[in-house]
């Protein structure tokens, strides 16, 4: 299944959870937010969240500074 995570594109099996994909990606501790096609998928639903081919997904961290 080919995804397109933060603008790059990156294959994955069919089926994955987005917190299978996060957690594959060794990310897990730093993203805050994630949205799928521009729609946000809340935390408590990323482990049942399946994304399919061809998806835009935006994994977000927040960042301090001014």
């Amino acid at each position: 299944m080919n995804l397109i995570i933060n603008g790059e594109e990156k294959n994955f099996q069919e089926g994955i959870s987005l917190q299978e994909i996060i957690t594959s990606l060794k990310i897990e501790d730093k993203v805050m937010a994630a949205a799928v096609n521009m729609e946000i998928v809340k935390k408590n639903e990323w482990t049942n969240y399946k994304p399919e081919n061809d998806d835009k997904l935006e994994l977000l961290q927040f960042v301090g500074g001014g």
